[in-house]
């Protein structure tokens, strides 16, 4: 019997011990964590000059509230922070997490609106599908069907435009028409809901767990900041999951000439270590706000000195072990062999990422792109699978949450040729047996 309220009734194993890409349970068996956790765990489990930056850190002060007195370990990681943002974007605020990040972002976002004589924007446009968080703020600016419509009464739905999914739309991803035609939906959602009344836009630089990895057409990203710069709104880049090395560079925005005016990060920030996720902004924002009177928002737990410095110990070891480097060596080893994977199993209708943010999907007929039925709960079934194998992935659902089932391979970014050799035994074996189980209900449907 659990005392805790876990997101469903399905049970697991107690963990026992992780250490680098492995984690063990209490019955000894061991799983490769080939998902990161949640795309979190960058820098691998129990790293070793992490967990003595926190033992330092705890000698010397777990909690300091902000308001009242500043902690070296927050300032040293904000200016580390700093040092790796675009030109410009030197403000960094802490928080616990991705939402939060967002919420920050939101906020900050509106206060610089109303210092600066813009109070009519306040709409935030994204896109559809997206996740931002579960907060009531993020699921605003998210559309995935099952967690934002049983809120939608209860919060103010922004605007969307729809993703740029050229796979499915039949359209050339690597042509700059195409990231063209994706962008320039922003410019007439803009025009269709009033310039004056829009805020900014919010955008992952890669697709996270709502669209599996989805890396957008060639000049979309530059072109989003035209946008933008023409009709005088932020640019929000949502890097929760994308920053802190996983696409193979700090920040997955770098990968495109489009320079955030905010970056929200968490998630291979604190790398599963500690709670931390951080707001970083651009100078010229900031300091209106502060001047009309500081920022109206805050956490109990922003800029944790604990939380900090072992979010500065995560940074380091990215940095000394050339993290980012290794990323995108090693992704683009995974995901040739992901493609490799799709020659042999007919269901795998898609494979995409960048860096160590890759994904496959399954799909009932190639040509079509049609999904396999939602009645077959394919991505549950196949991480289960999996699971037992003692491979560990994530899954979702591409389209709207509701059909279109991928797989995220996503593992830490310390990984090596041995390990990968491992995800993809596990990876075949278990696309083997999952295809088994399903062919005679797919006869059958």
């Amino acid at each position: 019997m659990s005392h805790l309220f876990y997101q469903g009734r399905g049970r697991k194993p107690v963990l026992e011990q992780a250490r680098g890409v492995y984690m063990w349970d209490r019955e000894g068996n061991r799983y490769l964590d080939g998902s990161s956790g949640a795309m979190v765990c960058n820098i691998g489990h129990s790293n070793e000059n992490v967990l003595t930056a926190m033992r330092r850190q705890m000698e010397k002060s777990t909690f300091g509230y902000r308001l009242h007195f500043e902690t070296e370990a927050s300032e040293r990681l904000a200016a580390k922070l700093a040092g790796l943002m675009p030109a410009g974007l030197s403000k960094v605020f802490f928080v616990s997490g991705g939402s939060e990040a967002v919420e920050s972002a939101l906020k900050l976002a509106r206060q610089h609106a109303l210092a600066t004589g813009q109070d009519s924007r306040w709409k935030v446009i994204s896109r559809t599908p997206s996740y931002h968080g579960c907060t009531l703020g993020a699921l605003a600016v998210t559309d995935y069907d099952p967690l934002s419509r049983p809120f939608a009464p209860m919060m103010r739905e922004m605007p969307k435009i729809p993703a740029p999914r050229a796979y499915l739309d039949g359209l050339d991803p690597d042509d700059p028409e195409t990231g063209r035609h994706y962008a320039d939906m922003l410019a007439a959602k803009i025009e269709a809901e009033g310039p004056e009344t829009v805020l900014a836009f919010i955008v992952e630089p890669v697709g996270g767990a709502s669209t599996g990895a989805l890396v957008p057409p060639a000049g979309y990203m530059e072109r989003l900041r035209e946008i933008c710069d023409h009709y005088g709104i932020l640019l929000i880049m949502d890097e929760v999951m994308t920053g802190a090395g996983r696409t193979g560079a700090f920040l997955g925005c770098a990968h495109w000439g489009a320079r955030p005016d905010i970056v929200v990060m968490s998630k291979g920030l604190g790398a599963g270590y500690v709670p931390l996720g951080a707001m970083i902004a651009d100078e010229r924002l900031v300091e209106p706000v502060l001047d009309a009177g500081g920022f109206a928002h805050g956490f109990t737990y922003a800029g944790n000195p604990l939380a900090c410095a072992a979010g500065l110990a995560v940074v380091e070891e990215i940095e000394s072990q050339g993290l980012c480097a290794n990323a995108a060596r090693m992704g683009e080893k995974l995901k040739a062999r992901l493609q490799a994977l799709m020659q042999r199993h007919e269901l795998i209708g898609d494979v995409r990422g960048k860096g160590l943010l890759l994904a496959f999907e399954f799909m009932a007929d190639r040509t079509t792109k049609a999904p396999l039925p939602r009645a077959l709960n394919a991505h549950d079934r196949f991480v289960r699978i999996a699971y037992e194998r003692g491979l560990i992935v994530y899954s979702r659902r591409t389209r709207d949450g509701i059909e279109g089932d991928h797989i995220l391979v996503c593992p830490p970014l310390i990984v090596n040729d041995t390990h990968l050799d491992e995800i993809m035994e596990g990876l075949d074996a278990s696309l083997a047996q999952f295809t088994a189980e399903i062919r005679p209900e797919l006869k059958a449907g």
